[in-house]
């Protein structure tokens, strides 16, 4: 007998999850973040082996969870954490490529909105052209605490491909001439979840590669250059938890 709303997220006995939780793709990021920076860290779930935790950063109860890659599977997550589980704001953290001039490897990029080659805000039903936006409250405290800490934050639009190669050579190319900081998968699926359900998110992003210079990170220069990220985000998370 199913025990769970969810088919994927199953609350293993005594445990609960967070009204604030952090979403990197990968689970054994969700792992390293609450074993480096969670007090307490309580593991809540391993169905698929999506990891996720509960403890305390700053005094405050954080929760943090891998999502998978691409908009299917995070909003998959982002549905069932906020209407089964009664999560109240979710964090993105990840990577993305940079594409404008100006933005280099391990810039701290926040992304106040999301442009998306995805069709996905047309199962909302809205005449027109559905603009995927961030928690204004959310933004304004990740954009303190980056200062706060020395980070010099870059906000503005990303764009959330639904493909990791395109096959359209000129499409990040296009998505630089708007205007767009960065490229990447989730950020317009988590928006538009988190609208059509009146909660919070907020999406950031440490840059690992650069579109056009080439320019790019290790594998394990990923993992020790993102922790400026993990820190505004859970920062944000305790200081927007009641």
């Amino acid at each position: 007998m199913q025990s769970s709303p969810s088919a994927c997220i199953e609350l293993k006995p005594g445990t609960h999850i967070a009204k604030t939780i952090l979403m990197p793709g990968d689970p054994l990021r969700a792992k390293y973040v609450a074993e480096h920076y969670l007090e307490n860290p309580v593991l809540f779930n391993d169905v698929r082996n999506m990891l996720g935790y509960t403890g305390t950063f700053q005094g405050k109860e954080v929760s943090v969870m891998g999502s998978g890659m691409g908009m299917p599977s995070f909003t998959l997550y982002a549905y069932e954490l906020f209407h089964f589980f009664d999560v109240e704001a979710i964090l993105r953290i990840g990577s993305a490529g940079g594409i404008r001039d100006d933005i280099h490897v391990r810039d701290l990029v926040i992304a106040m909105s999301a442009s998306t080659n995805s069709g996905m805000a047309t199962a909302y039903g809205l005449p027109g052209i559905m603009a995927p936006t961030a928690s204004y409250e959310l933004l304004k405290e990740a954009v303190k605490a980056a200062e706060e800490i020395g980070a010099r934050p870059r906000v503005g639009t990303v764009y959330t491909s639904d493909f990791f190669y395109h096959p359209d050579k000129n499409v990040n190319l296009k998505a630089k001439e708007l205007g767009h900081l960065a490229v990447e998968m989730e950020a317009a699926g988590l928006y538009l979840t988190a609208m059509a359900a009146g909660k919070k998110a907020l999406a950031m992003f440490q840059i690992s590669d650069h579109v056009f210079t080439g320019e790019a990170l290790s594998a394990a220069e990923r993992q020790d250059s993102f922790h400026e990220m993990m820190e505004v985000a859970l920062m944000t998370a305790a200081r927007t938890t009641e």
